[in-house]
Parts: C-alpha cells; structure tokens; sequence
C-alpha cells in the first residue's frame, strides 16, 4: 500500500529521478542534486518548525511503497508565495481607453507584471509516475495536502493558489515564451524555465518590462497559449477544479498557463472531511476508496483505503491501514470519500 509521507534526505537519488522525469514547466521540480537538497533541507526544518504559524516554510511529500521503498510520485505546500523573494504573476486585464470627444470607449486585453498572489500559499510540484496517472493514487498525492492543512490550518495562508504547466510543444518550445520572453531574456524556454527554478523569478522582473504587453499585438501562436492547459497538465488541473479552484486572471510568466485559486473555506478536502477514531476491523477490499490521513505534523501520512463501511464517529481499518497510517487503534484518522 502505497503511502504519502514528509520527505526525507535519503530520498534525494529518487528525487532526483522524479525530477528528471516531470513534466516541463513544474519549475518547482529540477534535475539539480544541489537546488532538491536544499529543498528537502527546508521542508525539513519546515515540519519540525513547533511554532503553528505561517512563514517560508515548504511542506515537500513523496508517495513512497513503504515494502520496496521506491517514490513514485511527489507534491509540495509553499505556505507563503513571496515571503523570501516576489513572487510574479502576469495578470490579463483590458485597458480602457476613451475619447469624449468622439464617444467612443475600448478595452484591449493586456498582460502586465504584478505580485498580486504573494502572501498566500502554494500548491507546486505535482508529479506521478504515468502509470499512476488517472487512479486515486494521483488523487491521493494532489489532494492530500489539502488533508495536511486541514489539520494544520495556523501554518497557512486563508486562500490557496496553483499554476497549471501552460502549453509547449514535443520539442519543448513555447510559443508564448518565444512571442514574450526571448525577447527580453535571449534564453530558449527550457534553459529560462530552469533558470527560474534555481535563482527564483527576480531577474524576471529586472528584464521583463514594466508596462502592460498589448495582447491583440502578439503573434496567434502566442495568444492562444493564454490560459492554456498543457495536455499532461489536465489531470492535475482537473483534480483541483473537483476541489473547488477556479481560474483566474492571472497566468505564468513563461509559458502563460492558467492560475488556479480558492478560499480554503471552500475546498471540498478542507471543509468535508471528518475526524473519527479508528479500531481494528477487516476490510474486504470491495468498499469504496476513501483518501485517509492521520493528523500529525513530522509524521504526518496518507493513504488511499477501500472501506466497507464510511466513518462517522468511528472508523474500522484492518492491519495494513493501519500501518501504512502509523497509527494504532483509537487514534484519530481524517477522511474524505473519492
């Protein structure tokens, strides 16, 4: 039984591996031992942080087979997006001109740089292995962040936002980046895009302009890439869309793919699910499939369980659920159906 946990430093080969197997775009997953021990160094710190508030922190999850120890898949919770360095957005909203003098009013849709999203948290750096894709595995590894901040809820923000990886090409081009970015940066999008994973996005905002870029201007190719959804990217969309994320105005500075947002008071993981107190009880393995956490900090764990029976005030797990919860019988398991 597959599990979700807290990443640890022995994971960083694997980690590694899943970098450098992840979809172009997730800048938040790169092929660099330096840049991912860092990362693991700082999630680190983060879980062990005793003080329940939110700051910097990074809460990083691998989904691991606890029998053969191999990852396959990853996630990450940034609690502040801009706490340590800006974080920047494009945001697409018209300009209105107008003449009195003729009675004429116009709007022209425009991108313009902003740092409207900073303070609140992040999700980021989604990826499973692809045979994992479309089974509640990957639902288990996207939603179960939302479990963790459901029991955790002082460590951050009151509303919740995601980039969905924008459209490039087989050859890993992106039209809107080649319209907009190459421009002002001289850098093909893979080399920008990793780049920004490892220095952060300020020399973006130090290259990038600063007036609003007039989109009726920029080539076809580049328009229709605002607000597009990588094909790979759509599960991962889909999952946060069930949620209760919507788009917004707001898209990704390289390849322009959409952002996601939501209140945390509206986010089906966060509001639905239940706490009940677990006791030992077979399961047949024909139930319905219920994504369960326990509610811990350092040894926090999540799971995807078929269970006979749906919890109330209690809930019946057999042996293996209960191990790959690390928990015992009467303690407290959150839960929410699929």
């Amino acid at each position: 039984m597959l599990a979700l946990r807290p990443v640890a430093l022995f994971d960083l080969p694997q980690l590694l591996r899943l970098a450098r197997e992840r979809l172009l775009g997730v800048t938040s997953l790169v092929d660099d031992e330096t840049y991912l021990r860092e990362r693991i160094l700082d999630s680190l710190a983060s879980f062990a942080k005793t003080e329940a508030s939110q700051g910097p922190e990074n809460y990083f999850l691998v989904l691991e087979d606890p029998n053969s120890g191999l990852l396959h898949g990853c996630s990450d919770i940034l609690a502040t997006a801009g706490f340590a360095a800006p974080f920047y957005s494009l945001r697409n909203r018209p300009f209105i001109s107008s003449s009195r003098e003729l009675n004429i009013e116009h709007g022209v849709p425009t991108l313009s740089l902003c740092q409207d999203l900073s303070e609140q948290t992040l999700l980021r750096s989604f990826h499973v292995d692809p045979a994992l894709s479309g089974t509640p595995l990957a639902q288990l590894t996207s939603r179960a962040r939302l479990l963790f901040m459901a029991a955790h809820p002082q460590r951050f923000a009151e509303s919740t936002i995601s980039e969905i990886v924008g459209y490039s090409n087989a050859a890993g081009e992106s039209p809107f980046w080649e319209a907009v970015g190459q421009h002002f940066f001289d850098l093909p999008y893979i080399e920008a895009e990793r780049l920004c994973a490892l220095q952060g996005r300020g020399f973006l905002a130090e290259l990038m302009p600063q007036y609003p870029l007039y989109i009726p201007m920029l080539p076809p190719s580049a328009q229709d890439c605002i607000g597009r959804i990588h094909p790979d990217a759509r599960e991962a969309c889909d999952i946060l869309i069930d949620e209760g994320f919507a788009p917004t105005q707001y898209v990704d500075l390289f390849d322009a793919g959409p952002t996601l947002q939501a209140r945390n008071n509206q986010l089906r993981s966060i509001v639905q699910s239940r706490v009940a107190t677990s006791y030992l009880s077979p399961q047949s393995g024909q139930g319905r499939h219920w994504l369960l956490s326990n509610d811990r900090l350092q040894g926090f764990r999540a799971i995807v369980a078929p269970l006979d029976e749906a919890p109330g005030d209690v809930v019946g797990l057999d042996p293996s659920m209960l191990q790959a919860l690390q928990v015992t019988p009467g303690e407290p398991v959150r839960g929410i159906a699929l």
